[in-house]
């Protein structure tokens, strides 16, 4: 058996490692995190301190076990995880749960997977960071404590099945804000005008000047008056200057600039950039992508010069050291780079091809000289006006770093390039071609992409490298925000062109406010967020909370208490949590639009369990309220009565088919046919309003829902669709049709044969004199015990589980306890307590022996159940 153990976070970071060490080394992957807070009580024990809870995720028991094996025979354990907060973390969390002693423990950092990195950390070990682990803890509860006080107003007083996060609410509030300052826009017409002038060197050879006036007109009528004057005007060169100029390159990538630029050069999503990255830095060929300094080392300088003198020359050669200009860039003390500079080029997949050249370029650029140029500024004067026409020309000098790299910009409207002008003189005399004034329009904010969100976010100091992905990724999941590409409008606009002196009025279109993976808000993003700002203002505030993330800062750097910052965050949001939950209304963005012609009554949109809807209000006992779902495209915000009224044009009569009336209606689950007696859902491509009679009659005739497939053991078995996808309805139950199975295909046979199989709710038996039942929820089975809810653990089968587990499961729930997985293994951690003590007041620690499980049980349970608990690991965290 080897001496040493080396655990990483993950198998290919192991893979690579291990290739470098010798046999008296095994590495091995934890998998990530192997232990996080435990859901009851949120985790956090408020009342002492804020301690945390944790618990060893159940999909990590084998994991753990394998783990504690091996370090009781190592000699030297050493965690390598990754060098940021997070793997700090993850390397405590191991040292706690694996019990290991400090004497023979080692903590080892590299910020790339190369021999050298490693042999170099393994010479160089120091101990766990503890104030960084308190960092990584501190935002950790502090998120607990928000999302999970915050989640459920927003179940009662907006929606259920609603999130709520400290940074994912700032993001969304952003992209609410940034939409209303685009709707509040007003756009205006101006004319630009542009005049292409013939200019002949001394052999009489022509070209053309392309130049602007340096004045925009309000008007048609003032840029016409402007080209009328120019009919009979002499055109002179007033003055030809030319300056050098020089570009210099970007630094390397940070974590946010290579998302940025991954987005607009690759067209990658955030996530997909970090996903691609991770696979990069653990097979060895680029340095850790969670980084916000752009700082290289001496080695890394060293190489990137001899790469650029062998393949450019010295000329192209500029040895540079960029400045961090975040103040909290100390945890990772490199910017993103190639491990070896001169390899260029890589196997791997496409997307890894493709980040690793942009890295790789962007990196040796970064060492380059600056690109040296020569910007040349024309003006040309006319006799019957005092604007003046400008052009501007860039000739390459010495390109310099732009042999290899030029950085991209988020600006939709960039224009073309300078170009090289043609020889001229000053005095020299033009005469023009053309001039044309072409109406132009001002332009609204621009929508965020995925580069510009994370781009604003850094600029407000709001979250760090690890964050950005998975928040973008959350709030897209959400609902909150929608990422898409829309069709832009037709938009008229004219052009003024003089001629020949003859002036004439061109009518032209365009196509305006198409985009492309622009992130745009729903309505339930809308309304949550309103909410939320209204009534946690302070959360949402973006300076507050980039205060919070450099508060985290201080507690890894060792300058403040992380259990001091929650109390001083934790109380009075608390107190506005209770006292939101007493007196704010039920938010559903609610506008009233005005009256309907027909029906004299109120019409209104809000946000409705099952999404944006418009209502006709009944006002009278006698009325009926009418609803109908907004299209796609809709808003809540936007949306106009006439619009609204639009979506009320049902029902419609359609005439009769086979002796039964048609009629096309709209309800609350959406559009559908009314035919005889049957209800039949009408196709989300379809338009109730415009849909034919042969297109229904297509639908009538065809396969649809629900079907009859015939009886079994004396009940009906139906296919049918609900709000959740298709379903079997057999007698009195409903149950889920597994995916992959087509409800209009299925036959009754396949259909038995899922009947036969075992399937949830499962009524189990009783206990003091209540049903316990379990069920199948929206993340998995659940225990339902009167007005209890209890989540079953991944270790317990909901077919097999035994009532007295379940008793179990129930007495710990009530007890506010931490319920333990119904796992052999026992786990082992120092910090261990068990929640449940409570009720027996006993002041030991808890131990790892199955005697101790025995003796948390209620006593109303204590000689059924427990036999069937098992030890799982629930630990506060050890006091510093």
């Amino acid at each position: 058996m080897a001496e040493n153990l080396v655990i990483v976070e993950s198998p290919a970071k192991a893979k690579t490692i291990e290739g470098f060490l010798g046999k008296d080394f095994v590495v091995k992957s934890s998998y990530g995190h192997v232990r996080d807070l435990a859901k009851a009580n949120n985790g956090v024990m408020i009342e002492k301190n804020f301690e945390p809870l944790y618990e060893i995720s159940e999909d990590k028991e084998k994991v753990i076990s394998e783990l504690t094996k091996l370090s009781k025979k190592a000699k030297t354990v050493w965690l390598a995880t990754d060098e940021d907060r997070e793997g700090e973390a993850i390397s405590w969390h191991l040292a706690e749960v694996l019990g290991l002693k400090d004497s023979s423990t080692k903590r080892i950092v590299f910020h790339e997977i190369t021999k050298d990195a490693i042999l170099n950390a393994i010479e160089n070990p120091r101990k766990i960071d503890k104030h960084l682990v308190d960092a990584q803890q501190a935002r950790r509860i502090l998120d607990r404590l928000v999302g999970f006080e915050l989640s459920p107003i927003l179940w009662r007083k907006v929606k259920p099945s609603l999130s709520a996060g400290r940074v994912q609410s700032v993001a969304v509030r952003l992209i609410v804000e940034r939409e209303r300052d685009i709707e509040a826009f007003k756009v205006e017409s101006f004319y630009k005008v542009v005049a292409h002038f013939i200019v002949k060197d001394k052999n009489g050879n022509v070209s053309i000047l392309k130049a602007e006036l340096d004045k925009k007109f309000k008007t048609e009528k003032e840029a016409s008056a402007f080209l009328e004057k120019q009919k009979n005007a002499v055109f002179t060169i007033e003055s030809l200057e030319k300056k050098p100029a020089t570009r210099k390159p970007s630094a390397p990538f940070t974590t946010s600039t290579l998302q940025q630029e991954a987005s607009r050069k690759l067209g990658f999503a955030v996530a997909t950039t970090m996903s691609i990255a991770q696979k990069l830095y653990e097979s060895g060929k680029i340095t850790y992508m969670r980084t916000d300094s752009v700082n290289l080392s001496e080695q890394a300088l060293a190489n990137a010069a001899k790469e650029i003198k062998t393949n450019y020359g010295g000329e192209y050669h500029q040895k540079r050291q960029y400045q961090t200009k975040s103040s909290s860039a100390q945890e990772a003390h490199e910017a993103i780079r190639p491990t070896s500079f001169n390899r260029s080029v890589i196997s791997g997949s496409p997307g890894e091809q493709r980040l690793y050249e942009l890295i790789w370029k962007r990196a040796i650029a970064s060492q380059m000289a600056d690109a040296k140029l020569e910007r040349t500024i024309v003006k040309v004067n006319s006799s019957n006006a005092s604007e003046k026409f400008v052009a501007t020309g860039e000739v390459i000098i010495f390109d310099g770093f732009l042999k290899v790299y030029m950085e991209s910009t988020d600006d939709d409207n960039e224009e073309e390039n300078d170009s090289l002008l043609p020889p001229m003189s000053v005095g020299q005399k033009l005469t023009y071609d053309s001039i044309t004034a072409t109406q132009r329009f001002t332009q609204p904010p621009a929508r965020f992409t995925e580069a510009s969100l994370v781009k604003k976010l850094e600029e407000l100091g709001i979250g760090r490298p690890s964050t950005y992905a998975p928040t973008i990724s959350t709030i897209l999941k959400r609902g909150y925000v929608v990422k898409e590409e829309r069709q832009g409008k037709e938009r008229a606009y004219n052009v003024l062109e003089l001629k020949a002196d003859k002036l004439k009025t061109i009518p032209k279109t365009e196509i305006t406010g198409a985009e492309k993976n622009k992130i745009y808000p729903t309505d339930t993003g809308v309304v949550v967020n309103d909410f939320l700002v209204e009534y946690f203002g302070n959360i949402l505030d973006y300076n507050f909370t980039a205060e919070i993330e450099k508060e985290f800062d201080e507690i890894a750097e060792g300058k403040m208490k992380w259990n001091k910052m929650i109390a001083d965050f934790y109380k009075p949001f608390h107190k506005n949590v209770e006292n939101t939950i007493e007196k704010s209304e039920r938010a559903t963005g609610e506008r009233v639009l005005g009256k309907d012609p027909k029906t004299k009554r109120k019409v209104i949109v809000r946000l409705g369990r099952f999404g944006p809807m418009a209502e006709i209000v009944a006002e009278k006992e006698s009325d009926s309220p009418l609803y109908s779902s907004l299209k796609k495209g809709q808003r809540l915000e936007t949306i106009t009565l006439e619009e609204a009224l639009e979506l009320f044009k049902l029902p419609r009569q359609m005439g009769e088919y086979k002796g039964k009336e048609i009629v096309i209606n709209n309800g609350r689950f959406g559009p559908y046919i009314k035919y005889g007696d049957e209800y039949i859902s009408l196709p989300k491509e379809e338009d109730p309003v415009s849909i034919d009679l042969d297109s229904i009659k297509s639908i009538i005739d065809g396969p649809r829902l629900p079907r009859t497939l015939g009886a079994f053991q004396g009940q009906d078995v139906v296919i049918n669709k609900g709000r959740f996808g298709p379903y079997i309805k057999y007698g009195a139950e409903f149950i889920s049709l597994p995916k992959g199975e087509d409800p209009l295909e299925i036959e009754l046979e396949t259909v038995i044969e899922i009947l036969k199989k075992p399937r949830l709710p499962r009524n189990v038996g009783e206990y003091d004199g209540q049903e316990v039942i379990i069920a199948k929820g929206r993340f998995g089975p659940y225990i339902k015990y009167g007005q209890l809810f209890v989540a079953l653990k991944k270790t317990d089968d909901p077919f097999e589980v035994s009532l007295e587990r379940l008793i179990e499961l129930i007495e710990e729930k009530k007890s506010g306890g931490s319920v333990k997985a119904n796992s052999g293994a026992a786990k082992k951690s120092k910090a261990s307590k068990a929640s449940a003590k409570k009720e027996t007041k006993t002041k030991e620690k808890a131990s790892v022996k199955k005697k101790a499980a025995a003796k948390k049980k209620s006593p109303a349970v204590k000689k059924k159940a427990a036999s069937s608990v098992k030890k799982k690991s629930t630990s506060k965290a050890r006091k510093k």
